[in-house]
């Protein structure tokens, strides 16, 4: 496996018992993520003859520098494993501490494949992963990674900007705008049984012609002409419990979005009844795409809900080159130790595959409604959390929703901590 640069050098050279897929992976993290080039050798004389700045990784052939290598890096099939962690550093899998092997295991998130129990919604649950409380704060995989790297004694040139990616999800377009016949008929007999006269107001002015609340999109354009990769993930799926947003062929929602088509780029928010239905997916692809009058090719799923392999095996064969669903519902972080974007490793397949993951760093309701921190304290974890991506690379991707950024309802004030965000470059 030879990795050259542009000027035709290896940089390093790795001996290792075998040439795996995973081993391969790792490496390209390693390395490649840092503007490094490597080759894997399993030619133990040609290795040890060479004068190239090198080390091996492997669990029979020592020389110096050597890295004692777990199995998991040599593996093709899906194992449990013990894992035990050590602080910040490296993980113990299997009664070994390999640097190597903790980047794969937390970059390929492979507990998730082993873990049986789901949480209420079917994902994996944050309580059940080897990074809950505190590994989950930090970029572990790019921490691992630069310990490797410095142990080696190899130089590499490090950049502290920061690309801020603000991306919204569009669950509910409008709160009273446009929603007739049973839909609004059920919602007005909800509000007078339980006595919400505030959202009884509401919804007569909103017919009178004010502004809908959750009709925030001027000020998501604005974010949009600044921050040029700003994303949003439409809701288009049918109308059910969990899925409730205005239909897709109704012409003013369609109107709506063609009106932000060429301003922002436009993703499909996967609906809460197309888990594990490729099929659904794929129709609310369609939908999307004969409403914008493009491909969409990028994705996040509604209320975070994937399972591995099948969502991201499904996401691939519907044509989607970008995933941004990486990230807990309950806790802010890095759900894949780093915010670096990088190709999902299919572990069901032993390979790497097309599709980009984009990780996010925290979302508005994990803030607000699973750990329950104020505005203040939230914004203080965002500073913590984008400090580590300044330290150790990838993009400061966050999510909210169009209903949270305007200051209504219990979010009231909430939008302070968007503008937090957004400002952190020039502090």
């Amino acid at each position: 496996y030879l990795s050259k640069n542009t000027r035709g050098l290896v940089e390093m050279l790795i001996y290792v018992d075998k040439i795996t897929p995973r081993i391969a992976y790792v490496m390209e993290f390693i390395f490649h993520q840092r503007g490094l080039e490597f080759e894997l050798t399993d030619d133990f004389e040609s290795y040890f003859n060479s004068s190239e700045k090198k080390f091996s990784l492997s669990q029979i052939k020592e020389t110096n520098p050597h890295f004692l290598a777990s199995s998991l890096l040599f593996e093709d099939d899906i194992q449990e494993l013990n894992v035990e962690k050590n602080g910040l550093n490296p993980l113990t899998i299997n009664g070994i501490n390999d640097p190597f092997s903790s980047i794969f295991f937390v970059l390929t998130r492979y507990e998730e494949y082993t873990c049986v129990e789901k949480d209420q919604f079917d994902r994996f649950p944050f309580s059940k992963s080897i990074l809950k409380k505190d590994l989950v704060n930090y970029a572990v995989c790019d921490r691992w990674a630069e310990g490797i790297l410095k142990e080696l004694e190899v130089d590499y040139e490090k950049t502290n900007s920061v690309n801020i990616i603000p991306t919204f999800d569009i669950d509910n377009t409008f709160a009273y705008k446009f929603k007739m016949g049973s839909r609004k008929f059920l919602a007005v007999t909800k509000d007078r049984l339980t006595g919400n006269k505030q959202r009884i107001l509401e919804r007569k002015k909103v017919l009178h012609g004010e502004k809908d609340p959750y009709d925030t999109f001027d000020k998501i354009l604005r974010i949009a002409n600044e921050f040029k990769e700003t994303k949003l993930f439409w809701l288009v799926g049918k109308w059910a419990k969990k899925d409730r947003n205005l239909s897709i062929h109704h012409p003013e929602h369609q109107k709506l979005i063609r009106s932000l088509k060429d301003k922002v780029e436009i993703g499909l928010h996967p609906s809460y009844a197309s888990f594990l239905k490729q099929e659904k997916i794929a129709q609310e692809k369609s939908d999307l795409e004969k409403v914008i009058g493009n491909e969409v090719s990028i994705s996040r799923q509604h209320f975070l809900r994937f399972s591995l392999p099948e969502t991201f095996q499904s996401l691939i064969n519907c044509g989607f080159k970008e995933e941004f669903s990486m990230g807990f519902a309950d806790h802010v972080g890095f759900r894949c130790g780093t915010a670096r974007s990088h190709n999902w490793f299919d572990l069901s397949k032993n390979e790497k595959s097309s599709l980009l993951i984009r990780p996010f760093v925290y979302m508005d309701g994990s803030l607000r409604e699973y750990m329950k921190l104020t505005v203040e304290e939230s914004k203080s974890k965002i500073s913590e959390l984008y400090d580590e991506v300044k330290s150790y690379g990838g993009d400061f991707i966050f999510l909210w929703h169009n209903e949270t950024i305007g200051d209504y309802g219990n979010w009231k004030g909430w939008s302070d901590v968007l503008e937090h965000t957004l400002k952190l470059n020039n502090e």
